[in-house]
């Protein structure tokens, strides 16, 4: 099966106004999308679409049937609530020109639920033709508001290859319009460096403000990809505990950290008409 399982370290290394560094493990379920069925008959540690331990819920993502905030251009209708992911995230693909056929492979980098609770900061998605060619990739934020915007980096985006040992990336640079956090400004923009798995993982996001880069985000794997299976899923699970509360629980450690430093913060409702293409508005974007 294509699916398996990334041990990785994810970095954030933080230039202007003031340095700041940090960074952690953790482990990335990599789920081919075609392959959930099967997933959900062989898998008794992680659900499918079902509550437990470790589960994964389709709904969780990508909620293009829910209204769209601030849309800066018309969007086509969206799909059925009820639709696979899979057909979700095609359709959002048909709706920025990007033609991508039914029996192309999706591929979903992602965290866990953990014991029903879900927080992903971002997941990966990369669009494969059967053939195994790149067509696209696709990156979905989420900030601790739980509003969501998806970025697609089309096959215009992909760069030269540079060399035999690694894939050809998914490279854009694009205005965020997105309250990630407290500490950066929605006016600046993400650069996206985006491989598609394979023997290595290697994705990075960038933001920068103007020319100047302010802030470098990392995520490297740190071994061989192995399969997804109950075994290998229980000893990262003790490896890396409670895995997505680890990292909702890092990111309010290192805001209070950043606090300390004096680094000058933004609210949210400050700047509410340059937040735009989000799902799941907070309610401080509804009022304004």
């Amino acid at each position: 099966m294509l699916s398996r399982l990334y041990e990785c370290r994810v970095l954030h290394a933080r230039f202007h106004p003031r340095a700041h560094r940090f960074a952690y493990r953790l482990f990335f379920l990599a789920l081919d999308l075609d392959e959930l069925p099967a997933l959900a008959r062989r898998l008794r540690l992680l659900r499918i679409d079902r509550p437990g331990l470790l589960s994964f819920r389709q709904r969780d993502h990508l909620p293009l049937h829910e209204p769209l905030h601030n849309p800066s251009a018309p969007r086509s209708a969206p799909p059925d609530p009820d639709s696979t992911l899979k057909t979700r995230v095609l359709t959002l693909l048909a709706s920025r020109g990007i033609a991508a056929p039914a029996d192309a492979r999706v591929l979903l980098l992602t965290l866990p639920r953990v014991l029903g609770y879900q927080f992903n900061p971002v997941s990966f998605y990369f669009v494969t033709a059967p053939d195994g060619s790149p067509l696209a990739a696709l990156a979905e934020v989420t900030n601790t508001f739980r509003e969501t915007k998806a970025y697609v980096l089309g096959p215009d985006t992909l760069e030269p290859r540079s060399s035999a040992a690694l894939p050809s990336a998914f490279r854009l640079r694009i205005p965020k319009h997105f309250y990630v956090s407290p500490f950066s400004n929605v006016d600046l923009a993400f650069d996206f460096r985006l491989r598609p798995p394979g023997a290595r993982l290697a994705l990075q996001i960038d933001d920068f403000d103007g020319a100047r880069r302010t802030l470098l985000s990392t995520v490297t794997s740190v071994a061989a990809p192995r399969p997804l299976r109950d075994r290998t899923l229980a000893w990262l699970s003790l490896k890396y505990p409670l895995v997505t509360l680890k990292v909702i629980a890092a990111i309010h450690w290192e805001a209070l950290r950043l606090w300390t430093k004096r680094v000058p913060w933004f609210a949210k409702a400050a700047r509410a008409a340059d937040q735009r293409d989000l799902r799941r508005p907070h309610p401080s974007l509804v009022r304004s």
